[in-house]
């Protein structure tokens, strides 16, 4: 694995992040926590909302509000306007937090962002830029699996039925010629959907033969004995593929796009600061996954999960359209019409305030 870059990168900051709690990637509870307003923000204009509410998941995929939080530079961004930060487990939670006007941005993966704007007819939400590419993949028994060939007739565990390492896994065993029905799980490969808090035990107990998850999950399953079998950058171009988003409520949006373009101003510079700092950066998540869960990660565990993921302000477009492919293909989605899915006007208008390129929505942005 290459060395981390300290130079941020067009559009995608070459820089492998924190891999936070192990239970991170489960499934149900949710966790408040608040910050106090801070000083004047950037543009010393008074925003027009007193509070925006944030989500996201305590894991390395999330990183960018983590250390954002921590350190302090999306409340400098905001000003006098107060965040608050409520962290969940779950993607599906979290569109509802969403919905329900609980929180009015959040970070988040790409099929409950796809869900969740299916589901709403396009009214519910609006991607609005990337945070994380990269940080899963097939980890194995070697005793057991040898080979990519060997996972045929094998128990192989993913987060949940429909989330995107299951989709992903779904996709890549029908590129092998294998039949899996996608609901049960049954077929030439046994698709066992298992929290990812449960998967480290049901690895070591031999219930499954391996797992395709995400960080540090991966990383747990490999200072347990496992191997990586196959990390599933090499199968994108380019090895980029989005596994984190920021949404923002379009009530939220349309009312306050002041706020929104403020959070972003500080997620850009979170990112930036992330690629200029990379062992700053490792001890401010692990400080806020230690304040959030009471424990921070062992170096076995923190540093090759660290080397696997890359933040990004460009949400990769064209990938999450590809991510939403493969769910039709393997029977779990219908076809959705995701044209409109995208408001990038706000990122572009902060990215070329920081002289950096803008990034596309590959067609699937607000005309």
């Amino acid at each position: 694995m290459s060395s981390p870059a300290r130079r941020p990168l067009p559009a995608l900051v070459a820089v492998p992040l924190l891999a936070l709690a192990l239970g991170a990637c489960g499934y149900g509870s949710q966790k408040s926590s608040g910050t106090t307003a801070g000083p004047a923000a950037a543009t010393g204009a008074k925003l027009s909302a007193g509070t925006v509410r944030i989500g996201y998941f305590p894991n390395i995929t999330h990183a960018t509000p983590l250390v954002g939080e921590q350190e302090g530079i999306l409340q400098k961004e905001l000003g006098t306007t107060k965040l608050t930060s409520t962290t969940f487990n779950a993607g599906p939670s979290e569109i509802e937090a969403l919905n329900a006007g609980s929180i009015d941005i959040g970070w988040i993966g790409p099929s409950p962002a796809i869900n969740g704007y299916v589901k709403s007819k396009g009214q519910s939400l609006r991607i609005i830029a990337g945070s994380a590419s990269g940080g899963v993949k097939l980890v194995v028994d070697p005793k057991k699996i040898g080979s990519l060939e060997d996972v045929k007739g094998k128990r192989i565990a993913t987060p949940q039925k429909g989330n995107t390492q299951d989709v992903a896994f779904l996709n890549w065993i029908s590129g092998q010629g294998w039949k899996v029905d996608p609901q049960s799980g049954k077929g030439d490969v046994s698709v066992v959907r298992t929290d990812n808090k449960v998967t480290p035990d049901a690895f070591k107990s031999g219930a499954v033969d391996g797992a395709w998850v995400p960080e540090p999950t991966a990383s747990k399953l490999v200072s347990e004995g496992g191997k990586v079998l196959l990390d599933e950058s090499t199968l994108w171009p380019d090895g980029k593929f989005v596994i984190t988003n920021v949404i923002v409520s379009k009530k939220f949006l349309d009312a306050h796009p002041d706020v929104v373009e403020a959070v972003l101003r500080g997620s850009v510079k979170t990112n930036a600061w992330i690629a200029a700092n990379p062992d700053r950066a490792k001890t401010s998540a692990n400080a806020a996954l230690k304040k959030l869960s009471g424990k921070d990660l062992p170096p076995e565990i923190l540093d090759p999960a660290w080397q696997s993921i890359r933040t990004t302000d460009d949400p990769l477009a064209t990938t999450l359209q590809a991510e939403a492919d493969h769910a039709v293909k393997a029977g779990l989605l219908e076809k959705p019409d995701l044209a409109g899915i995208y408001d990038l006007a706000p990122l572009n208008k902060v990215l070329a305030a920081e002289g950096r390129p803008t990034v596309d929505a590959a067609k699937l942005g607000r005309q």
